[in-house]
């Protein structure tokens, strides 16, 4: 009986070394084939171009004559489409929807909240956009959105989030929808220096990538005016740098002129919106090299299509207020060479219509090719992820993007992407030859 258990023992370590010399498959080369390739960092377009790709990151670019294709490799040919990296998005709601916008609102549970983000995912991930910055959500379901897509659990884009934005009592991220007698408050409320640090604290405790807070009143909160300063500058200050300290980026709200130049004075990293910015604004951006994140897209659908989404009067007229001056105010910020970083608001609009900013972008003062790098370099800039995505670039994960057409003579051909790739995952191809 000893003899046959040291037999069996003798066997078991015998397959055991076998199967450890057995050679491991190393991951799927991808060679990727496309007549014209964005180079966003030269800003400029390259003809016959291959890609290679090597597990999730780019590992070789170059003229299609002299990147030589490995042996075994997947080819994708993508004929005469135009290859650009995957888009970013860096002003975006994806727990939001525009029909739960208002008093609706209070009826979305954050569970609810958090399944309406997985179906807006996977929607803006097939859109193009395959980094996202969500700044604002309740409960910290954009946290869970993000876990969950980093788990490979529910499909979507990579996600930097903030949970739920700091804001003043009774501002633009107060809830001010209830009675008195209710006496509510939004989870991101901190009045005073010490109470927007500790809040700065708290948001980083439970998952917080950025820090997103309200500097002034907004379009869609009740009661408020865009233009009016919330946040005092002592109270910004002490937020943005506490939040620096912890190794965060701050977003802020910002339509009104006095909360855009009090935000940037004190060293915040992207002014949201700036609808009412002046000369001011704009130079002290320019002084502190502060990225603007403007949704010029948002006036077209608030006040072309608002009302049948159930947006209530006081939006309307707000938005009436400060869209068109918003739209102007990014025109001169624009030809005065402050940062552009492309951020839509989605979830104000339905969600995957994101691209269509590109347009109202180039009727408002800049090129096609410009639009283009706001929502690639230099939003990978913003976002603190430049080592690793917004250009074709070896060791840059895979994340792509093909049309057919030029989208830098027509930059609408970026609503209607034929192919998607993650991380040298396919998510969408229309159009390649295998």
């Amino acid at each position: 009986m000893l003899r046959i258990s040291r037999l069996v023992f003798l066997l078991f370590l015998l397959s055991t070394v076998a199967f450890s010399q057995e050679p491991k498959s190393g991951p799927t080369v991808i060679a990727l084939k496309v007549a014209h390739l964005v180079d966003v960092r030269a800003g400029r377009v390259l003809g016959g171009q291959t890609v290679l790709i090597s597990g999730d990151r780019i590992q070789r670019v170059g003229p299609s004559s002299e990147v030589a294709v490995p042996s075994g490799a997947m080819v994708i040919d993508l004929g005469s489409a135009t290859l650009l990296p995957g888009l970013i998005d860096c002003h975006t709601h994806l727990t939001g929807d525009p029909r739960e916008t208002g008093y609706p609102s209070l009826g979305v549970s954050i569970p609810r909240e958090a399944l309406t983000g997985a179906k807006n995912a996977r929607i803006t991930l097939e859109a193009g956009f395959t980094t996202v910055r969500n700044v604002g959500a309740s409960g910290y379901s954009d946290v869970a959105l993000r876990d969950a897509i980093n788990s490979g659990d529910v499909p979507g884009p990579r996600m930097l989030v903030s949970g739920p934005a700091l804001g003043i009592t009774g501002g633009h991220c107060d809830e001010n929808l209830l009675a008195p007698q209710f006496n509510y408050h939004a989870e991101g409320v901190a009045d005073g220096v010490p109470a927007v640090m500790a809040k700065v604290r708290e948001t980083v405790k439970y998952g917080a990538d950025v820090i997103k807070f309200c500097a002034s009143g907004g379009v869609f909160s009740k009661g408020d005016l865009p233009g009016a300063e919330q946040y005092s500058p002592a109270e910004m200050a002490a937020l943005i740098s506490e939040a620096h300290r912890l190794g965060r980026k701050v977003a802020a709200h910002a339509h009104g002129t006095q909360a855009i130049l009090d935000a940037t004075n004190a060293g915040v990293d992207s002014i949201e919106h700036g609808s009412l910015i002046d000369d001011a604004g704009i130079a002290a951006m320019r002084q502190h090299g502060t990225y603007l994140v403007a949704d010029i897209y948002n006036d077209d659908f608030i006040l072309g299509e608002g009302k049948e989404y159930g947006f209530t009067d006081e939006m309307l007229n707000k938005e009436r207020m400060v869209g068109q001056q918003q739209r102007e105010g990014f025109r001169r910020a624009a030809q005065a060479g402050v940062r552009i970083a492309f951020g839509t608001d989605s979830g104000v609009y339905p969600h995957g219509r994101n691209a269509k900013q590109f347009s109202t972008m180039v009727r408002f003062g800049i090129t096609p090719m410009q639009a283009i790098q706001a929502a690639t370099v230099n939003a990978a800039d913003l976002v603190g992820w430049a080592d690793r995505v917004g250009a074709i670039e070896p060791g840059k994960l895979a994340d792509l993007i093909a049309v057919e057409g030029d989208p830098t003579s027509d930059v609408s051909v970026l609503e209607h992407l034929q192919f998607v790739m993650k991380g040298g995952q396919v998510v969408k191809n229309d159009l390649a030859k295998q």
